[in-house]
């Protein structure tokens, strides 16, 4: 049985706060939510670290979207389509990619955003499974954290938003199957408190650090998901857990990311002999989507057991890749590379969910008053592998279309405080370490439900989870033991996905399965939690009449 609740609390005896509407995140998705929420709605804003520390910071690459003439919208709905390997919703998908340039423009516009521009014009940049260059990009290669910025001084000046920093939403409150708010753990003062809203958005981010190495903050723990799944709301598409290609191979942690906007300037992936290793295998070389550029350096460094390969940007000029990519270049030069001058070392690392909690195209969940936003969110346009740059658009795009929905459809009553709430559980005694089992967890998740698996490697990590199932039943009063609990469970609809899934698709390989079976899986699996129990459904995703698939050769044994 799967606990409903996190930790023991009684909603009567703790200190609560009421607003319209509740906000769980500061990255893109929560904070362009929170500020079109402010316009007619009091705004409460919880993150559980500072305000400035999320993976929208660090993205690098950009936002992706039509502001070119010579392009068009169809381009890019059918490059997210081919990415999204057959399991993007084409419905979701034009949403994106229609509104995505006015949510641009109001960056710009409104929120000032410093966005490179050459003669007055954006400077737009190629990146991998984009047919044309579409992504604009700030200070070269700073994008995330000057999107960021620019929300954040909005924010900072709105005085309808009420910011709690420091705050983790430990679980969803919901009356009469609706969800009324959030109880918190202030991680500065030890204690826990209730936040009655009308609304909560869940913008709480992604679960790269389930994986020993990732390029996601510390942060991304899998919360969102989690704590959706435990209220009863559909998760999908979870085993989709896409694997940057280009991640710095050097010591460090997180994994900095080297983004793919410098193989569109040109830079080459070889291996330790110089050899191009995307040549020949995709016809846009090293611009070809995520997963199949993982999937090659993952053959070769098998092939030549290596644990890296190498980017080659020695025969570009070196002061354009210095302007164009000054984070990056500074970086490296920290590492001791002078990337102008050597190769830089690269590996793949866990980078971005593309599942996550199943909303509709205005980000409603299946729980009425529980919205989703940015990564946290399946809303059907990434699939089986996210299209380079458009997470940026997608938490920006959703934010707005969330914000209009609650706006028509918020009660016109006060906030008030739901009924009481409580829960309590027999503690069980952990049998490992708080802290040697979440390096275990992250070893187990990397070796076994990585960037390739199989049917042994699945059962190896099961078999590890179900030994280790008494952390459900263990109640941790920090912060860290709850995101352990999150870890496990997003750990276990991971494994148990990729396990049911018999076949490759996008971001999900099987050497078991090398074949994509369009037959049986161009399916979502779905699992919510049912009186304590995980159910587990397939919904179809049709988007290619039925006469152009092939039933697939059964497979030798």
């Amino acid at each position: 049985m799967i606990p409903r609740y996190l930790i023991s609390f009684n909603t009567d005896t703790l200190p609560s706060v009421e607003c319209d509407v509740l906000v769980a995140g500061s990255g893109v998705a929560g904070l362009s939510t929170a500020l079109w929420l402010s316009r007619f709605c009091r705004v409460v804003l919880a993150t559980k670290s500072g305000l400035q520390v999320s993976t929208t910071r660090v993205a690098q690459g950009g936002i992706a979207a039509v502001m070119d003439e010579h392009d068009s919208k169809e381009s890019h709905v059918e490059d997210t389509l081919v990415a999204g390997a057959g399991l993007c919703d084409p419905e979701a998908t034009a949403v994106l990619v229609d509104e995505g340039p006015d949510r641009v423009r109001e960056l710009l516009e409104e929120y000032h955003a410093d966005f490179d521009t050459t003669d007055g014009t954006l400077d737009l940049a190629r990146e991998g499974g984009h047919s044309r260059a579409r992504v604009v990009h700030a200070k070269g290669d700073a994008t995330g954290l000057e999107v960021e910025n620019a929300l954040g001084r909005a924010l900072l000046r709105d005085q309808r938003v009420h910011v709690m920093e420091h705050a983790f939403v430990v679980d969803l409150l919901l009356a009469d199957g609706t969800c009324r708010g959030a109880l918190l753990a202030d991680r500065e003062n030890s204690t826990l408190l209730t936040v009655w809203s009308r609304a909560t958005v869940l913008a709480s981010g992604g679960m790269g650090e389930v994986y020993l190495v990732t390029t996601n903050p510390p942060v991304c723990t899998g919360d969102g998901p989690a704590m959706a799944f435990r209220a009863g709301a559909r998760v999908s598409d979870v085993e989709f857990v896409q694997f940057h290609p280009t991640a710095l191979h050097i010591p460090e942690e997180p994994k900095f990311l080297i983004s793919e906007a410098i193989r569109g300037e040109g830079a080459l992936l070889v291996d330790v002999e110089g050899q191009r290793v995307m040549e020949g295998v995709h016809p846009l070389a090293e611009l070809a989507p995520r997963d199949i550029v993982v999937a090659r350096m993952v053959e070769v460094m098998r092939e030549q057991q290596v644990n890296h390969l190498y980017l080659d940007v020695r025969h570009l000029d070196p002061e354009r890749i210095r302007r164009r990519f000054p984070t990056i270049f500074e970086h490296c030069l920290e590492a001791g590379i002078n990337i102008t001058r050597q190769r830089i070392p690269v590996s793949p690392a866990a980078h971005y969910m593309s599942g996550g909690v199943v909303t509709d195209q205005w980000g409603q969940s299946d729980i009425p008053g529980l919205y989703a936003c940015g990564e946290v969110a399946c809303t059907g346009v990434h699939g089986a592998n996210r299209l380079a740059s458009n997470s940026l658009l997608e938490g920006l795009v959703f934010a707005r279309r969330i914000a209009s929905h609650v706006e028509d459809t918020l009660p016109g009553s006060p906030t008030t405080p739901g009924p009481p709430l409580s829960f309590s559980r027999r503690s069980v005694e952990p049998r490992v370490a708080e802290e040697l089992l979440r390096g275990n967890l992250r070893e187990v998740m990397l070796d076994n439900v990585g960037m390739v698996r199989s049917e042994r490697s699945l059962k190896e990590a099961r078999d590890f989870l179900a030994e280790n199932a008494d952390l459900l039943d263990t109640e941790y009063l920090d912060v860290d033991g709850m995101e352990l609990k999150n870890m496990y469970m997003m750990s276990c609809l991971i494994a148990s996905s990729a396990l049911m899934r018999e076949e490759s698709r996008g971001c999900h390989r099987r050497r078991d399965f090398p074949e994509t079976d369009e037959w049986n899986w161009r399916r979502h699996i779905d699992s919510r939690m049912a009186e304590g129990r995980v159910e587990v459904s397939t919904r179809p995703q049709p988007s290619r009449p039925p006469w152009e698939l092939k039933v697939p050769a059964s497979r030798e044994e």
